[in-house]
């Protein structure tokens, strides 16, 4: 199918709690997509929002469908804004990741928030959303569902890793797409920093300057996460309930932590790059000069730090490459990925 220009708005909400990434973006397809970012900024949230959407995982479930409306009215105003912000007046659709409170695939389980009727009617504009759902109903991960974007519109890397909240990597394999979530990243690190009053470790600091206790670090590499070999992907509750328990008992500096837990990121990205090629990183964690010198370091393949437009945006991009597949009803969600019985198309679309 090729088609004239189609502009959308993209959204991203990831675990680590940065903020909102909103881009605008041209898709035009001939023998291949082609997209260019037109516009895009990260609006932060406030200290509110922040401890809304962290105890929202506690929350009841009566308090979380209050939520799920309430923040879906936040994401149609901060959309306007945007649009105001930038001077935005053609828009073919908008595709939003939403704000996952709940991830337990295995258990038929997750749940992304931010209501695609509410972000419709304060916006007038159609919008493709709750994107993972229907995977999970096909008995797959629901995630990660970067890796159809990667495979379309980043074909020249032979692997593409995200450093975020966690880790995630895709290249091909076989014929097949393959991707999974390799550990997390930042959602562990910022939680130790905010310990001590900053909001996330500036070029890798304090890692830099920390020890590593080995340990701490073997104990983590052992984690029975790593060995199993099945499509997987990780949520807050992994961290929660196993990580940060591991690495309370002891007793470390932050500085100690951090340099611990960059090794252990660094062993277990290296251990599944078996592949020649260019490796395309992007996320946050780009900018932890620390981890990827120590990167560097490890592995044999090129490594490629594309522009600061790519590295923070490249999530918000890929959604709305996800809403514009799944309007045109092409597959979105790759059964080799996620583990789902079938490729499919997925999104719940709502709004003129």
């Amino acid at each position: 199918m090729s088609y004239e220009k189609k502009f959308a708005i993209g959204l991203m909400s990831g675990t680590s709690l940065d903020g909102v990434d909103l881009v605008y973006v041209c898709f035009e397809k001939r023998d291949d997509y082609f997209f260019e970012i037109l516009e895009a900024k990260t609006y932060s949230y406030s200290e509110e929002w922040k401890n809304k959407l962290q105890e929202a995982f506690h929350q009841s479930e009566n308090k979380i469908k209050q939520l799920d409306i309430e923040y879906g009215n936040y994401l149609g105003n901060l959309i306007n804004l945007f649009i105001t912000d930038y001077q935005i007046d053609t828009i073919d659709f908008i595709a939003s990741h939403g704000h996952t409170i709940f991830h337990k695939p295995d258990e038929g389980i997750t749940l992304q928030i931010g209501n695609g009727k509410e972000i419709s009617r304060i916006t007038s504009q159609k919008i493709v959303c709750d994107f993972r759902t229907q995977d999970v109903n096909f008995g797959g991960q629901g995630a990660p569902l970067v890796p159809i974007g990667d495979q379309l519109l980043f074909t020249d890397y032979e692997y593409c890793l995200n450093l975020g909240g966690f880790a995630n990597i895709s290249f091909e394999y076989n014929d097949d797409r393959i991707a999974f979530d390799i550990c997390p990243v930042n959602i562990v690190m910022n939680h130790y920093v905010q310990k001590i009053g900053m909001e996330y470790d500036d070029k890798g600091k304090l890692a830099s300057e920390g020890k590593i206790n080995f340990q701490l670090l073997k104990e983590l590499n052992n984690l029975e996460f790593y060995n199993d070999d099945k499509p997987k992907s990780l949520g807050y509750e992994f961290v929660v309930a196993i990580v940060f328990p591991m690495i309370d008992k002891y007793n470390l500096s932050v500085k100690d932590i951090l340099s611990t837990f960059v090794e252990h990121v660094v062993f277990q990205i290296s251990s599944k790059i078996k592949l020649s090629g260019e490796l395309l990183i992007t996320g946050g964690g780009t900018f932890n000069t620390f981890l990827i010198d120590k990167l560097k370091k490890s592995i044999q393949n090129r490594i490629v730090i594309p522009n600061e437009q790519i590295i923070e945006f490249k999530e918000a991009l890929i959604f709305a490459f996800l809403g514009l597949l799944r309007l045109d009803n092409q597959v979105n969600c790759l059964k080799s990925v996620t583990g789902a019985k079938k490729d499919h198309s997925s999104g719940q679309i709502y709004g003129p």
